[in-house]
């Protein structure tokens, strides 16, 4: 199973995400990148089901995100619901894990509007199967082209318990129907109930 999972991360960062590790510039809210909580085990491998986000008054079911043919992550169906990215590790398991949602529609804002507006410190909140709740702390906001997506950075271990959040920002390309950007929430693990 492990190298099942390995080797289809290697094929989505080799194949869909074709990301470098340069960025835009300066983060949007640069925080601590330092690693969780010192002593914080983490959790078991547990389907996430619902995602919270107090600051931006978020709460949130989660569907489950594979791959698509192309060998890209697929994105949300539903405009307001994000959804997990089923081959990487769930939240608070070692390594980490990937939370996807749109920022709008034609209709208007989708679940992840606000996303941008967090900050360094703010919580996350991650409600698994099996009844635990891993709570993560922001450390860093970033955008980043879509040319230039951090593709190892977002989905990469780093040795510690990590929950990224994506969705799209910066400029609106009219003619393609897309934004040019990624808007990218870095966490770390700080405690699990």
């Amino acid at each position: 199973m492990a190298i099942a999972l390995a080797l289809v991360a290697a094929a989505a960062v080799t194949f869909g995400l074709r990301g470098q590790l340069s960025s835009l510039g300066a983060p949007l809210f640069p925080g601590d990148n330092a690693a969780g909580a010192p002593g914080v085990k983490p959790t078991a491998r547990s389907v996430p089901l619902a995602l919270r986000i107090p600051a931006i008054g978020l709460n949130a079911p989660l569907s489950e995100l594979g791959l698509n043919p192309n060998h890209t992550v697929q994105v949300p169906t539903d405009f307001q619901e994000p959804g997990w990215y089923k081959f990487g590790p769930s939240p608070g398991q070692m390594g980490s894990s990937v939370i996807l949602g749109h920022v709008d529609s034609y209709q208007g804002p989708a679940v992840f509007f606000q996303l941008r507006s967090l900050r360094p410190g703010d919580h996350v909140d991650v409600t698994l199967a099996d009844g635990v709740v891993s709570h993560f702390v922001v450390r860093q906001v970033a955008m980043y082209s879509k040319s230039n997506f951090p593709t190892l950075q977002v989905y990469g271990p780093h040795g510690y318990s990590a929950l990224q959040l994506v969705t799209c920002g910066g400029a609106f390309d009219n003619q393609t129907r897309s934004y040019l950007s990624n808007v990218v929430v870095y966490t770390s693990l700080v405690s699990t109930g």
